[in-house]
């Protein structure tokens, strides 16, 4: 679903409440280690079919966007630059994670975030920072606040994208119960 960016207000009245969105962040790394550490491969490299990612794969997406997307882009809205964004490779993780131990990968996650919140809490943004705009190189303008936002969605997206992966793995055999489990349907 393509939705028009236009659609959002650049300078809401309602700004994204900080202290909730790092707790959820904060959250984020040891949620996937109690989910992830120690499972066996078929979970672990579970995918939904060609072209999709694995939990594994996932792992190595969220390290590659804490040390490339939302700090950065911070920065560099803060900064005042008026050039876009650079490019984010959706698919860098694919090169950078290959041959790596998911434990290592989690560990490197959870320390990464970690690095990624105590900076943004130096920031010390206020309500008037988080209408601050960027370009993002597709979508145009963006404001401070609809990229932190963004990257607490982007965590639960993912989050529910490996849950939906692993159960998946029990698509055939759970028996006529999927009637009753909606994680199994195809998403649209």
């Amino acid at each position: 679903m393509n939705r028009n960016p236009a659609q959002y207000p650049m300078n809401s009245q309602e700004h994204i409440d900080l202290s909730e969105a790092i707790a959820l962040l904060s959250r984020t790394p040891s949620s996937l280690e109690a989910l992830l550490e120690g499972l066996p491969d078929g979970f672990v490299r579970a995918t939904e079919g060609p072209d999709t990612w694995s939990p594994y794969d996932v792992v190595g997406h969220l390290i590659h966007a804490e040390r490339t997307d939302w700090i950065p882009r911070a920065r560099h809205i803060l900064a005042g630059t008026d050039r876009p964004f650079d490019a984010f490779d959706r698919n860098a993780q694919f090169s950078e994670s290959r041959d790596r131990r998911l434990s290592e990968l989690l560990a490197e996650f959870s320390s990464s975030r970690r690095s990624s919140l105590t900076e943004l809490e130096s920031m010390k943004l206020a309500g008037s920072d988080l209408d601050r705009t960027g370009t993002h190189p597709s979508l145009g303008a963006v404001t401070l606040g609809q990229l932190i936002a963004t990257w607490v969605v982007h965590d639960l997206d993912h989050i529910s994208q490996i849950a939906r992966v692993m159960a998946k793995r029990y698509n055939l055999t759970v028996g006529p119960w999927s009637a009753y489990l909606s994680i199994l349907r195809d998403r649209t």
